[in-house]
């Protein structure tokens, strides 16, 4: 079933897909001075949680779904120094703006290809990849059952997905806090930084209607993958979960 990642009711794929295309080819070359300054940092911090969860080798091909501007392509690179990073998303001027950082040596000597993806139908053979990595993408994806399982599917048995994305604080007091910053300042922020306060009401919108832990862990889960954990940071705004494809028997 797919929704509006808006409301989390159910919907036409292409609602929003198409919104998501929009906001974020406008807002591309802003979008990284945008993380930085709307999360006061905390997002690096995300990130090298993110790292250092991630099973990843030096022989490992690594698949980054919903790859933007090359935050987590890049960081992989530094930290991990994998053979070969896949970057892909479904929006081509962030691809732009990741292929501009990798002319300028941001992955080092590790080997990034870049493509437009839709990750609801990768287009990879099965079992072709030993980590997928994903930071913010899920959330905006219209029928996350579908590119949950694609994702599995590319996994080789035994790889492991391993998700950034926002999260529920479980503490009550906290929680309305963080909901009150979504609903004013995300907006706020976004239109200062890029001029396009509407876009980020979506994504403020699309943080508090995206499950919670538990309920991003079932949906791994359904999706068939198994050992699914997961841990908060910043008292639980955003998790990196990390979820196992079975070995074969």
């Amino acid at each position: 079933m797919s929704i509006d990642t808006a409301t989390g009711k159910e919907a036409p794929a292409d609602l929003s897909s198409e919104r998501v295309k929009g906001i974020f080819s406008t807002i591309a070359k802003k979008y990284e001075r945008f993380n930085a300054v709307s999360s006061f940092g905390a997002y690096r911090a995300w990130l090298a949680g993110m790292m250092h969860q991630a099973p990843i080798g030096e022989d490992a091909d690594v698949l980054d779904i919903a790859g933007g501007t090359g935050d987590v392509t890049f960081a992989t690179a530094r930290v991990k120094r994998p053979r070969h990073i896949q970057c892909t998303d479904l929006v081509p001027e962030m691809l732009d703006v990741a292929r501009a950082h990798y002319a300028d040596g941001a992955a080092g000597e590790v080997s990034v290809d870049f493509e437009v993806v839709d990750a609801q139908d990768i287009p990879y053979p099965d079992a072709s990849y030993d980590v997928v990595t994903m930071a913010y993408g899920i959330r905006n994806m219209p029928d996350r059952p579908r590119a949950l399982a694609e994702m599995r599917r590319v996994l080789k048995p035994g790889g492991a997905l391993v998700c950034l994305e926002f999260s529920t604080p479980p503490n009550r007091a906290w929680r309305a806090l963080y909901h009150f910053y979504l609903k004013h300042l995300i907006p706020f922020w976004g239109g200062l930084i890029t001029g396009d306060r509407e876009g980020f009401v979506y994504l403020a919108r699309s943080i508090k209607a995206f499950p919670d832990q538990q309920g991003l862990a079932n949906l791994m889960e359904e999706a068939g993958f198994t050992n699914v954990s997961w841990k908060n940071y910043t008292g639980g705004i955003a998790a990196v979960h990390v979820a196992r494809k079975p070995e074969e028997r």
